[in-house]
């Protein structure tokens, strides 16, 4: 059981990084899988293209636009995430979690539950923990009047979908428990090739179904940047 999803967007300065990703690699990661509820972590460099511009993003400035890095923490579900109680204190992971956890840039953090699961072609199976090596995530919030399409637009169409799309793992439906998105999408590719090489054209062939995409997706509000690609830096 993998249900809960801890998602960090962040940016890093130049002169910290080498320091940062080898104690996070190397120390920090490897340590925290090893905690109660922790069943995986996966942490990705992001790609630098732009969004598509038909999509909409926030527009408010108090959400972070962070995304140079994407780390993704698995757990049984989102309640291992929960902050401790006000008479409780939590051990770090490393001694000194603190100071590099503050060399993070513009994180925006989102804790989600799984809402649906499916698997594509090039599934490794339904039982393997983790993440593939390519990702594709969003995160968006709907209008209230939207919700019950969106719902039947993932069920009825985009989730079937991706059962056929060559390269692809995994897609998993995700709800926001904390942080500014209510609703996420991870996509996960064999490689990012793959991706490049199917993803885009998949919905050409049935131009009645892509005509409900666009009517469906353009009206959401994306996080800064959303959708993003990822390659997996960690683990190897």
């Amino acid at each position: 059981m993998d249900r809960g999803i801890r998602i960090s967007f962040y940016d890093l300065a130049d002169d910290k990084r080498d320091a940062y990703l080898a104690w996070l690699h190397e120390r920090y990661l490897p340590a925290l899988v090893k905690r109660p509820g922790i069943e995986w972590a996966a942490h990705y460099l992001a790609g630098k293209g732009a969004p598509p511009e038909r999509l909409a993003h926030t527009d408010d400035g108090k959400v972070p636009g962070g995304g140079d890095y994407i780390l993704l923490v698995g757990a049984t579900d989102a309640n291992a995430f929960a902050p401790p109680h006000p008479q409780e204190k939590f051990e770090p992971v490393t001694a000194d979690e603190g100071k590099m956890l503050a060399l993070r840039r513009s994180e925006r953090v989102s804790i989600m539950a799984e809402q649906a699961r499916a698997a594509g072609p090039a599934t490794r199976g339904l039982d393997v923990q983790g993440t593939a090596r390519a990702i594709q995530l969003g995160t968006f919030n709907a209008l209230p009047e939207d919700e019950d399409a969106l719902l039947a637009w993932y069920a009825r169409w985009r989730m079937p979908c991706m059962e056929k799309l060559p390269g692809l793992e995994r897609v998993r439906k995700l709800v926001g428990v904390s942080g500014w998105a209510k609703h996420g999408v991870l996509y996960e590719f064999s490689s990012m090739a793959e991706r490049h090489a199917h993803f885009p054209t998949h919905e050409r062939p049935y131009p009645e179904l892509e005509a409900w995409t666009d009517k469906v997706v353009t009206r959401l509000i994306h996080a800064p940047r959303s959708p993003q690609l990822g390659t997996r830096i960690w683990p190897v």
